[in-house]
């Protein structure tokens, strides 16, 4: 049956001209080994749901109370676990909401935003949006990012670190030098997966995150989510850090928005993550563990695999056939996501899941 065509004649031209985002499928079959989505494959703390139960037990009728505005409770957690002020950290309904209200706050002026080309595809669907001037700086040929590329007058500029989709990082040494270089504009780190970024299996020294260049700079927002490294994609709670001035800019964009963008639930489930320490750090542990033992297996296989720092790996088959065998696995009820734009379309990206569903991955791709 033809599909009925959509009447767009009450719609808003920007509804209309429009190129949305594709989310990650969320498809709902028996036996699926779901690896498209970057979702963490250990459950979250315990102490999420002791924390949600506790606020339905408190009294009959707590959610009839609108929750706190700022999520002072969540901000002031998050604080002390960066050594920041309650007044440098910003949150949101998902890290999504918050880069929407940032692309708002800060990049609709008269210069471009500067973002790489190969990236997070949602930054293109915000400048559309919001009517914002997006350049697209060609990442180098081994997919890094070069900082002496953004050396032009821009309103800001947004890069994912560790990038999407291809895992690598960019180090805090030429983070500063790229922040320092734009005194005047806005610099944006995406860090949905920096708790994964180790710099080597033998080396547990941690990526540091630009977290730390903060008080040094006022023009230096860093972003970040509960979706990944706490297993919180199904509660929705994305965080800003920065200068008191650009947070204050966050919050009366929010205010002019939605008051209210985070329920009870969702900030007694964050702040309980947060608190949770031991956990955080043993499962993000094993993250990393098993990103490298499949990194070792697709290597045995012939695959080509960039060197990931977040929670998926980006994987270049031996003949380069990815779609084909992006289809192929799909036939076996195995999802991973297959990217069909120039320049990564002969390359798969695969989430780190359990080491189970990575055995049936593996024995998958023997016999293709």
């Amino acid at each position: 049956m033809e599909r009925a065509k959509t009447d767009t004649r009450l719609w808003s031209n920007k509804a209309k001209n429009l190129s949305p985002y594709v989310p990650g499928e969320q498809p709902q079959h028996d036996n699926l080994c779901k690896l498209n989505t970057n979702e963490n494959p250990f459950p979250p703390s315990a102490k999420v749901g002791e924390a949600i139960t506790a606020v339905l037990a408190k009294q009959a009728d707590e959610l009839r109370l609108y929750p706190a505005p700022e999520s002072d409770d969540l901000r002031a957690a998050l604080a002390q676990l960066h050594g920041l002020d309650s007044q440098q950290v910003f949150v949101g309904n998902g890290s999504d909401e918050v880069l929407a209200l940032v692309f708002a706050s800060f990049f609709m002026k008269e210069h471009p935003l500067l973002a790489p080309d190969i990236s997070y595809s949602f930054y293109p669907v915000y400048a559309q949006t919001f009517g914002v001037d997006l350049i697209q700086i060609a990442l180098a040929d081994n997919f890094s990012v070069d900082v002496n590329d953004y050396n032009q007058p821009c309103s800001g500029i947004i890069i994912a670190n560790p990038n999407a989709p291809t895992g690598l990082l960019l180090s805090l040494t030429d983070i500063h030098k790229l922040v320092s270089a734009h005194p005047d504009a806005v610099v944006v780190i995406d860090e949905a997966y920096i708790d994964f970024a180790y710099a080597a299996k033998d080396s547990l020294d941690k990526a540091v995150s630009a977290i730390s260049l903060i008080n040094e700079f006022d023009n230096l927002l860093v972003t970040q989510t509960c979706s990944k490294s706490r297993s919180l994609a199904g509660l929705r709670v994305g965080m800003a850090f920065g200068n008191t001035s650009l947070i204050e800019a966050l919050t009366r964009m929010k205010n002019s928005f939605n008051s209210y963008p985070l329920d009870k639930l969702a900030q007694a489930g964050a702040t309980a993550s947060v608190l949770d320490k031991t956990y955080f750090e043993q499962t993000c542990q094993q993250v990393i563990d098993l990103r490298e033992s499949l990194t070792t297996d697709l290597t045995a296989l012939g695959y080509q695999v960039l060197p990931s720092h977040a929670n998926f790996i980006f994987a270049r088959p031996k003949k380069g056939d990815a779609s084909a065998v992006a289809s192929a696995l799909r036939e076996q009820g195995i999802i991973v996501r297959h990217f069909n734009q120039p320049r990564i379309e002969e390359y798969l990206r695969i989430t780190i899941g359990t080491a189970a569903q990575h055995q049936r991955l593996i024995d998958a791709l023997k016999v293709l």
